[in-house]
């Protein structure tokens, strides 16, 4: 196992970082905990000594599983982290009371890396109107928790305010081969470490889309010169840069844990060669030729009168058939456009084909048509 540095923190943390939110299940949807266990410890026995979970994964169950799969000594083994359930806030009570349910759930005097979680633009004015920074300095004063940082899921220019913000130790950002330029994308990355912070990667598989052995992207894979699966390609691209730290993988077989401790045995920075760089290039490439409808995320078709989260529905239907994945692409646009954070929906089949989104459409798309597409795709 590599490590890396933090410029805030003391200790070494493991390149590959172990996220609890993908857990191996059993038929009723509970976590096989037997299964969930071994993998964990065999990660952790391999070299992992970072752990991720957050007060809502498994609805609720990861929490108390890890407090549980960490007994034994391995608790002290390995850096925890886990997150704010920033929209639950709804006082500075709020958050000393969740901090302290998840120290119990977690089992634990002292949670290693705490985050808020999830961070977007009406979570973050929330929680920094309820007085967030004071909480999170009397929670490490008082030895609750040990690092501050923040998980996002907003533009770039948000990001870097938030950066600017507090005096974070790390950040967490989607980041992989095909989301460069996807929320904090690579500006953000480079901005939040020149700030001297951290950086923690989640998504670099993208959910595991960039897993799977597709005919055409495999070919790509193909020629080069030493071969990885498709997984630990895009692992080591995030690896090959030198501002992150720890790279998240949500694994959910044994096979996986396995497989991605021994691609992090190849995750130096800056070690892809300009001809491995140039597959990327290529396997982007192909990915993109499967996009249906060429929105450019532009916004200008926004806000939509009747609820309508135009780019978004685009994006997700877009993704769906780029990876080939329509299950668990729809459970992702159900989660974001179904309310889940905030309780109101803005799914496509709520369009009332007004119009008023194709008149300011710079690239004249037929809106309502492709609305339409992302209804039947996904369902209402």
């Amino acid at each position: 196992m590599l490590y890396r540095k933090m410029k805030k923190v003391s200790p070494e943390l493991s390149i590959l970082g172990f996220g609890c939110m993908r857990l191996p299940q059993k038929r009723n949807g509970e976590i096989d905990e037997e299964m969930a266990t071994g993998m964990l410890r065999y990660a952790i026995d391999n070299g992992v000594n970072y752990v991720d979970t957050a007060y809502p994964y498994h609805n609720g169950a990861s929490e108390p599983f890890v407090g549980r799969a960490l007994a034994g000594g391995y608790r002290e083994r390995v850096h925890l982290a886990t997150k704010l359930p920033g929209w639950l806030i709804k006082s500075r009570e709020d958050m000393d009371k969740y901090l302290d349910e998840q120290l119990a759930r977690l089992r634990t005097d002292v949670i290693d890396f705490y985050l808020l979680h999830g961070l977007m633009q009406p979570f973050w004015e929330n929680l920094l109107a309820l007085g967030v920074t004071d909480f999170l300095d009397g929670a490490i004063k008082d030895g609750r928790i040990r690092y501050a940082g923040f998980s996002f899921h907003d533009n770039t220019s948000l990001f870097k305010e938030i950066v600017r913000s507090y005096d974070w130790t790390f950040a967490q950002i989607q980041y992989n081969f095909m989301d460069e330029h996807y929320q904090a994308g690579t500006e953000g990355l480079k901005y939040a470490a020149k700030k001297g912070l951290g950086i923690v990667v989640m998504e670099p598989i993208r959910g595991g889309l960039l897993a799977k052995d597709l005919p055409r992207i495999s070919e790509i894979w193909q020629k080069a010169k030493v071969q990885h699966p498709p997984a630990g390609w895009a692992l080591r691209w995030v690896w090959n840069h030198p501002e992150v730290t720890v790279v998240l993988s949500g694994m959910s077989t044994p096979e996986q844990v396995c497989q991605n401790v021994a691609m992090a045995k190849n995750g130096l920075p800056d070690s892809l060669t300009k001809t491995e760089l140039s597959l990327f290039k290529k396997v982007k490439k192909e990915f993109e030729k499967r996009i249906l409808i060429p929105c450019t995320g532009c916004r200008y078709c926004t806000p939509c009168p009747h609820g309508v989260s135009i780019p978004e529905c685009f994006e997700y239907f877009n993704r769906g058939h780029m990876y080939d994945d329509e299950e668990q692409t729809r459970q992702i646009y159900t989660m974001f456009l179904g309310g889940f954070f905030d309780g109101i929906p803005n799914y496509a089949s709520l369009c009332q084909e007004c119009g008023e989104c194709e008149e300011k459409c710079p690239q004249s798309l037929p809106v309502r048509e492709n609305l339409k597409d992302v209804v039947k795709y996904f369902g209402k």
